[in-house]
């Protein structure tokens, strides 16, 4: 059924002049009979016993609650104690598998180190649906890297929302790859509870022909020394267009804590569209934050110096775009996975 969305509010409100505070999207098709979803491939030890708790932030009730009520995936990844413990999940969507609703919950156990890669991609011809939650509980001393591959095509709708919890002394890493989505809209929500508990989170988009990102990153600090880094970079073409919402929030007893910020994005072409709003909150002494964002054409000293060695503007203009997600994709170490990301941006910017 095709309804108008108000979606991913800031959990402080702004001016309505920035016109972010919510994402107000139209015409979108939200499914009423999901089925099944069967393509998906699993490497690793999943179980299928999945909790439906409430989440702090989320994107919006009508979306949180089809996944409570309606998930067609519902996976629950426990790293026991002592093992180091990988898993892959990759959902494929194809005409017989368009819409997905998963819910997904992830244990980290004390002590353990393990790594989760979970990847959306569909074919091209389809118009597909995404609707999902992935929890994380860390528990004391547990680390943990995330991935999280959003490959699906510029026609579906990929709605996601993140919810993670840190104990003391808590890890985790992780590297988020947002490309596919007519509207990719994403609600990430971090509370460090414990002592020297750290999040650090690593991400690119791209967007081209009319994409919409609506990205909106919160993070509640509470624990003492505990550390926040959020580290965003995109890249937009044609039409496409962004909105970054970045939130730290320095707790009462957060001590000594710290948080970073910053959001850049390379602007392709006249028409694609950067909004960025970073915000620091406070209610705590002793604490250290800093945030920034930018955006920018692409330089054209850069472009001429790479064209004046033999390359056209479009293998210029990639070159420049995976120098800047470069560094955010080495922490991506499956090789195979590595290259896949890599020829989608090239792919894209054709």
């Amino acid at each position: 059924m095709l309804k108008e969305l108000k979606v991913n509010e800031t959990p402080v409100r702004t001016s309505r002049n920035f016109n972010i505070n919510n994402a107000k999207l139209k015409g979108i098709n939200i499914p009423e009979t999901i089925g099944n979803f069967e393509n998906v491939n699993i490497i690793g030890k999943v179980a299928y016993n999945v909790s439906s708790s409430n989440i702090t932030y989320g994107l919006g009730n009508e979306l949180i609650k089809q996944v409570q009520e309606n998930a067609n995936q519902n996976l629950k990844v426990v790293v026991e104690e002592n093992i180091n413990q990988n898993v892959e999940i990759n959902f494929n969507f194809d005409k017989q598998n368009l819409n997905l609703i998963d819910n997904i919950e992830i244990i980290a156990s004390e002590n353990t180190n393990s790594t989760i890669v979970i990847k959306y991609k569909s074919e091209k011809d389809i118009q597909a649906y995404h609707n999902g939650i992935i929890r994380i509980l860390a528990k004391k001393n547990s680390k943990l890297n995330i991935v999280v591959i959003n490959l699906m095509n510029t026609v579906s709708n990929n709605f996601i929302s993140f919810e993670n919890l840190f104990e003391e002394n808590a890890k985790v890493n992780y590297t988020i790859v947002d490309f596919g989505g007519r509207n990719s809209i994403t609600n990430y929500y971090s509370n460090l509870v414990g002592d020297n508990s750290e999040n650090i989170i690593n991400g690119i988009y791209l967007g081209k022909e009319d994409q919409f990102f609506d990205l909106n990153y919160i993070a509640e600090l509470r624990g003492k020394k505990s550390n926040i880094d959020i580290e965003i970079q995109g890249a937009l073409k044609d039409t496409a267009k962004k909105h970054f919402k970045g939130t730290i929030d320095f707790k009462k007893g957060c001590k000594k804590a710290t948080g970073n910020e910053n959001e850049a994005c390379m602007l392709l072409s006249d028409k694609a569209k950067s909004i960025a709003l970073p915000m620091l909150l406070c209610s705590e002494e002793e604490v250290e934050g800093n945030h920034s964002s930018s955006a920018g054409k692409i330089g054209e000293k850069e472009l001429f110096y790479i064209m004046s060695r033999g390359f056209e503007l479009k293998e210029a203009m990639k070159l420049m775009v995976r120098a800047r997600f470069n560094k955010i994709l080495e922490n991506i170490k499956n090789e195979d996975l590595k290259k896949e990301i890599l020829q989608e941006i090239d792919n894209r910017l054709d």
